[in-house]
């Protein structure tokens, strides 16, 4: 039950288990890889350099059958934005490690020469190989080449040359069941981290999905079953995303006048229908073939918000286009061709990249001149040519939209320490503003889902346009949602925690039956604001104060159309998020 913590040593080119310390015992997915990082890595270590770590960790409840408990947390030291960080992905790896009896991964060092390495951890052993030829390929063909070699069972974790090239806005790949590499631990640039420790991929070998030793087998499986009845009467988790998926929000958005676009110029896109949920489960049932909606991501997922996509010959082209990789890489940049963002996704998925980030640098280098808003073929050519082979032009999309913004000398950049914003304006949907400018880990959607109340009405009601009551709905979700990071647990699963009765006590139930322990969902809360206090004093060692608790200056006086709002959230309640 305890688990253990798999090392690789990339300077010394050794693997060797240890026992998890008793501390770490309730710890798993977001709160084991803060935990380890801010224990390990020194908060001044270069991002890049010797002294960070790269973390995996599944959740407290992956590898078992708790429904949607498959999410895989990877965390480090951000080269991106400097601070702590998690990112989490979907797909069939974190339930293959939870089944190994390992609850994290953790990788250190650098290795002396330039070469590339594989791990590859199996019911029996872990070792380290030469990735030899498989370095510089993209994740697609890696993949490929990986269940091959290993057998179609394989979870794989991996890094496209983006990472081998360590620009900052390469994510970490994971892969679905039929192979697919789109599920990204992308944010964050922990893809670089990966690829400065000269690991190209990881392979999981195990059959197995829900092998994880449960104390209370009868009251977990009582719980489970409250849980996922929770998830099928919640009228989105049990229609609107298994129907068009996440990017049904695309019209929600625009209709809300929250949808930024070109370059968070403006709310609302005028072809925002034909890039929509929508548009996208009528072209996929069009097109038949290998296309398909209501796709899983991992095994025992209940939601089924994943698509792939297919091309008009029906073959598959990018699995899955979501909300956010839709908006980044259509209306922020004007484009509405749907084959066009879905390439654009692939080439992503494949060159290693996290999709909001390109997305929001495509943004800012349209504003600049360098390509023009629209103009989805020139995006397609910068990524396939420019940024996979590293070319100075792909650098500068590869360093994010901070520094291309830096470079063009623009001031309409939309990132918070570093981290371009998602697909929610904060002059239009204020709660998300306040999660934007106080995460810890930059602008990121993740850490405080305010739309669940401030458009979907969700958890309740809190006004978009107006300030009132955005800082308290801020912090709730980011206390929640640190704990469920922690669980293994899909972030969608917060609709039916938030407005479902029994289902958070079912998922505290789970956990008291899997680890024999006595937990309130008040502890369960205590926690996430714990998870929260680790990730801020890190930050705060590393030179982070409240100044940087902040939106960009144009959202504050830059009013947004259709509603003429800027960002009036005032800076001194921004303070109060963690009063804690």
């Amino acid at each position: 039950m305890v688990g253990k913590i798999l090392r690789v040593n990339m300077r010394e080119l050794t693997v060797r288990y240890e026992d998890l310390p008793d501390k770490y015992l309730l710890f798993g997915g977001r709160a084991l890889t803060s935990a380890l990082v801010a224990d390990e890595v020194p908060p001044g270590a270069h991002a890049l350099g010797e002294n960070n770590k790269l973390v995996i960790a599944p959740g407290l409840l992956s590898g078992t059958t708790a429904p949607c408990s498959g999410r895989l947390s990877v965390g480090a030291k951000s080269p991106l934005t400097g601070t702590i960080k998690e990112s989490n992905a979907g797909g069939i790896t974190a339930q293959k490690v939870a089944c190994l009896g390992i609850r994290a991964i953790v990788v250190e060092g650098r290795p002396a020469g330039d070469g590339f390495h594989l791990l590859v951890v199996g019911e029996d052993e872990a070792k380290l190989l030469p990735a030899g030829d498989l370095t510089g390929m993209g994740c697609y063909r890696l993949n490929e080449e990986l269940w091959k070699r290993y057998g179609t069972k394989s979870g794989v974790i991996s890094v496209g040359p983006a990472g081998e090239m360590r620009m900052v806005v390469a994510g970490v790949s994971t892969n679905d069941g039929e192979g697919h590499p789109g599920r990204y631990a992308g944010r964050g640039g922990l893809g670089a981290v990966m690829g400065s420790k000269g690991l190209k991929a990881i392979v999981v070998r195990t059959d197995k999905a829900f092998d994880v030793p449960v104390k209370n087998r009868e009251a977990f499986k009582e719980a489970a079953r409250k849980f996922a009845k929770a998830i099928a009467e919640h009228p989105v988790t049990n229609a609107a995303l298994p129907a068009y998926g996440t990017a049904v929000l695309i019209n929600i958005l625009n209709e809300a006048g929250g949808l930024p676009t070109r370059n968070f110029s403006d709310g609302q896109f005028e072809a925002a229908a034909l890039c929509s949920g929508e548009a996208l489960a009528e072209t996929v049932q069009k097109r038949g073939g290998k296309g398909r909606t209501g796709h899983v991501c991992h095994p025992g997922c209940l939601i089924r918000c994943s698509n792939i996509f297919a091309d008009e010959k029906g073959e598959a082209v990018c699995a899955p286009v979501e909300y956010e990789s839709a908006w980044a890489l259509g209306p922020n940049c004007g484009i509405s061709d749907l084959d066009h963002i879905a390439v654009l996704n692939r080439l992503c998925n494949d060159v290693g990249l996290d999709t909001i980030e390109t997305g929001v640098t495509l943004g800012v280098l349209m504003e600049a001149g360098v390509l023009a808003f629209g103009d989805g073929e020139a995006a397609i050519d910068l990524l396939d040519r420019e940024v996979r082979n590293g070319t100075p032009l792909g650098r500068i999309l590869g360093g994010g939209a901070e520094a291309a913004g830096k470079l063009f000398g623009l001031t309409r950049v939309p990132t918070v320490k570093g981290q371009g914003m998602p697909a929610y304006d904060p002059r239009a949907v204020k709660g998300i503003g306040v999660t934007y400018a106080t995460s810890t880990m930059g602008a990121d959607h993740t850490a405080g889902y305010s739309v669940t109340s401030n458009i979907l009405k969700v958890g309740g009601f809190v006004d978009p346009l107006s300030p009132a009551g955005q800082v308290d709905l801020s912090r709730n979700l980011q206390i929640a949602t640190a704990a469920v990071d922690a669980t293994g647990l899909c972030l969608f699963t917060a609709f039916p925690l938030l407005d479902v009765d029994y289902a958070l006590p079912s998922v505290v139930d789970m956990l008291n039956a899997q680890y024999g322990v006595n937990l309130t969902v008040g502890d369960v809360v205590d926690y996430g604001k714990e998870i929260l206090k680790t990730e801020r004093a890190f930050n705060r060692a590393a030179g982070f104060t409240k100044a940087h608790d902040r939106l960009p200056e144009f959202m504050r006086h830059e009013k947004l159309a259709p509603h003429g709002v800027t960002f009036d959230v005032p800076d001194e309640k921004l303070d109060e998020v963690f009063n804690f």
